[in-house]
């Protein structure tokens, strides 16, 4: 069906009967006829969703390992710019259906170029993003992105407009949406269970081994030899031009702010994204953003480690976020609380009351088997998926601009229809990162 979406931001009107369509459609089990199974528990060749990879790095991996469980899935296709992913991608994929057919690309190009696929899987760093999935709606692709979107505010929104413009399905790779116990809780905060909505409280602590090895390091590390088979230069892509250290790529991009948004993104993508759930503010967001954090100015690691940030929706809401333990989105209504755990969605309140199931309230959110098989349900019927392009969007946002606040050091007052920081020149101009050619939005 035919998106509606308008040009910049959708209508509300509009983003609700998307997402009632959503649920419609993720609500019911997806059932294959029996017609198109060509032996037992497989589906015939007519009838499969034919995908793509690119990026076949540890999460690329694990995306291909979920989506070839599926029996109505086969993967044909990798790309990777390291010659070690992309063979460790492509002998997952013949490993897995027996075979040595899967076409190896190091070029997202010419994979996308494949007529046969109807869909690609994203899971490059952060800042390729918005590059590859509006080539591949430009291409007639259906998209399922890694979290967060896009790496930056006017990446996402050039996501938006692009499948809205060649009418293509988008999932964004945040699946904690798509538990049963996260969308269960998100029921019982919308239910009004609670009482009235006063405060939301995220928290991401960064706690862990590979938050400490970036915290250790305090400079910039000497150049180091481009590894053989690695097109670094590729890698880069729209990025500025800078020295190769190993210490800059594989997993640890994520915490350079040309790359990625350090933990902000990182667990935020999937947090704060509960958090807009909970509040239904899946089409809109803060409007105002207050933010302090530590980075060094020294380290290789420019991300924020440390932080605190104070979100104000328009109703007053506010969604407070720190290092703080567990990790998790906590909910604050005049009634009581309820807190989900991230990851596993493990669920606390008070009064305990609040998860009896004999009081759950009626389902509003629907069910699905996973988020991937939201995926293909919404790529088979036309309809949006539970974490379509303008709920990943929104979600992102958020987390970009606790990092633009960290940076520039001051509160900013944002408008989520233009997209617009008011009376802040610096800021606006920092929505979109400059592109290195010949690479562009």
């Amino acid at each position: 069906m035919k998106q509606t979406i308008s040009d910049y931001v959708p209508h509300r009107r509009e983003f609700l009967k998307q997402s009632a369509r959503a649920t419609a459609a993720i609500g019911a089990p997806w059932i294959v006829p029996a017609s198109v199974f060509g032996g037992p528990g497989k589906v015939a060749p007519s009838d499969r969703i034919v995908l793509g990879l690119i990026g076949s790095g540890g999460m690329g991996r694990a995306n291909a390992n979920a989506f070839i469980n599926e029996p109505d899935v086969q993967f044909v296709a990798v790309c990777d710019v390291d010659q070690k992913h992309l063979k460790l991608g492509t002998e997952l994929v013949n490993e897995r259906y027996g075979n040595t057919d899967c076409c190896a690309y190091s070029d997202f190009r010419e994979l996308l170029a494949d007529d046969r696929l109807e869909a690609t899987v994203i899971a490059t760093p952060d800042h390729w993003h918005a590059v590859i999935a509006i080539a591949a709606a430009k291409a007639d692709k259906d998209i399922y992105c890694e979290k967060p979107l896009a790496n930056s505010v006017g990446e996402g929104r050039a996501i938006c407009r692009a499948v809205v413009k060649h009418d293509r399905i988008l999932q964004t790779g945040s699946h904690e949406r798509s538990g049963d116990n996260a969308r269960y809780a998100c029921e019982l905060v919308r239910s009004g269970r609670l009482g009235k909505i006063h405060t939301v409280r995220v928290n991401m602590p960064c706690n862990q081994e590979h938050h400490e090895k970036v915290r250790q390091l305090r400079n910039v590390p000497p150049t180091m030899p481009i590894p053989p088979g690695f097109d670094y230069d590729f890698w880069l892509g729209p990025t500025p031009d800078v020295e190769y250290t190993e210490l800059r790529c594989h997993f640890w991009w994520r915490f350079i702010l040309a790359y990625g948004g350090g933990e902000m993104t990182d667990r935020g993508a999937h947090i704060i994204d509960l958090a807009q759930l909970g509040m239904g503010s899946d089409a809109t967001g803060p409007v105002r953003f207050s933010a302090r954090g530590v980075a060094s100015s020294t380290s290789l690691y420019d991300a924020f480690m440390e932080f605190e940030f104070e979100n104000t929706y328009a109703n007053g809401v506010r969604l407070i976020g720190s290092n703080q333990e567990p990790r998790g989105v906590r909910f604050e209504g005049d009634a009581g609380w309820l807190f989900i755990h991230v990851h596993g969605a493990k669920l606390e309140a008070d009064p305990a009351e609040l998860l009896d199931p004999a009081q759950a309230p009626e389902p509003s959110l629907g069910r699905t088997p996973s988020h991937r098989r939201n995926f293909l349900e919404a790529m088979r019927s036309r309809q949006q998926p539970f974490a379509h392009a303008e709920i990943g969007h929104r979600t992102a946002t958020i987390c970009h601009l606790n990092n633009l606040a960290m940076r520039l050091g001051r509160p900013l007052e944002w408008d989520p229809q233009i997209e617009q920081v008011a009376d802040d020149a610096e800021a606006n101009a920092l929505l979109t990162p400059a592109m290195r050619r010949p690479w562009h939005l």
